[in-house]
């Protein structure tokens, strides 16, 4: 199935919504969704780094405002 979403009319708010959508979707079944190695070694690295205490981590509803303060 295509899907075609108008992103050239979407504010950059209604975008961040739409991938909120479709990631809470895709958690649903994480899964079956791939990880490709590349992507799994960033998320060790970081998950070392906070671990070391060289980076601290935030909940996503503190990242998701932080995401929408910096662009509105």
């Amino acid at each position: 199935m295509k899907v075609t979403i108008p992103v050239d009319k979407m504010s950059t708010i209604e975008k961040i919504e739409a991938m909120e959508l479709l990631w809470d979707d895709l958690c649903k079944s994480a899964e079956k969704v791939p990880v490709p190695d590349w992507h799994k070694n960033i998320l060790d690295e970081r998950k070392i780094a906070v671990a070391e205490g060289r980076e601290k981590a935030v909940d996503w509803e503190t990242a998701k405002k932080k995401i929408r303060d910096s662009i509105e």
